[in-house]
């Protein structure tokens, strides 16, 4: 039997649908719609990964973390032992500009923002939870704005695809040495292999697994070493085009 994920109960669906428009449209690429989670939404995660806004491959997905930053974090986990027991949310449903980033962390404590991402958390989390991590300052301001996080180590790093990886692998590296001493491993996990070098590695990165995923996509999709594997070229097989970035996708399928 494939393995796929079915989506949210309809309990949970109702709440995301509840989700505000962003305080500024222009600050965001609002035509395309909200993104919401990949992971587990059952209570049963054990692992909270909290980053800042979907991109385009995450569109295409309708998952949060799916392109290349997203497989890092999937490497991140792996090396975790966690397969299955984790959910991934942002701070911003809609993708943000990132020219408005700043000014927009700033608007995370506008009380709709702020009440409906604090629910989404509330629910997504259960007595499982094990640990949080908040991977960039977008992520960071969020959680921090959480009232009823649970009473579980908080571990903030860069966000995947910050432009200082010396300072990104550093703290990832300490990252997984803390958190393997609390987060239990899933059964056909393991956290002993090794962690971090100098440099981000094809071995660091994980494909997405399918039972993060909608029932048919595609198998390539989640999974972008065949682009990364272009020295110099582009880290995503899903893009933006500019000037027309507010309506356009542009999604390279290996040849």
């Amino acid at each position: 039997m494939p393995e796929f994920d079915r989506g949210p109960t309809a309990l949970f669906a109702d709440l995301l649908t509840q989700v505000p428009d962003p305080p500024v449209e222009d600050a965001f690429w609002f035509d395309w719609g909200p993104v919401f989670y990949r992971g587990r939404l059952d209570g049963s995660a054990r692992l909270l990964i909290v980053a800042s806004d979907p991109g385009p491959t995450e569109r295409i997905a309708g998952r949060s973390l799916v392109g290349n930053a997203g497989q890092r974090v999937q490497g991140f986990l792996s090396k975790l032992g966690l397969t299955r027991s984790y959910v991934c949310l942002n701070a911003w449903a809609y993708a943000v500009h990132p020219s408005q980033a700043f000014a927009m962390k700033e608007r995370l404590d506008d009380p709709e923002q702020k009440q409906w991402r604090n629910a989404v958390f509330d629910r997504a989390t259960d007595a499982t939870l094990q640990a949080v991590v908040a991977m960039g300052f977008m992520a960071r301001e969020a959680v921090r704005l959480w009232a009823a996080r649970p009473h579980v180590p908080l571990v903030e790093v860069p966000h995947p695809s910050s432009h200082d990886p010396v300072a990104l692998l550093d703290a990832w590296r300490d990252a997984v040495a803390e958190l393997r001493e609390v987060v239990t491993p899933d059964d056909d996990g393991d956290n002993t292999g090794p962690t971090y070098g100098t440099e981000f590695r094809e071995s660091d990165y994980s494909a997405v697994p399918r039972r993060d995923l909608p029932f048919g996509a595609p198998q390539f999709l989640g999974d972008d070493a065949w682009v990364r594997a272009t020295a110099g070229g582009p880290q995503n097989s899903v893009s933006r085009p500019s000037p027309d970035d507010k309506h356009t996708l542009l999604w390279k399928a290996p040849g």
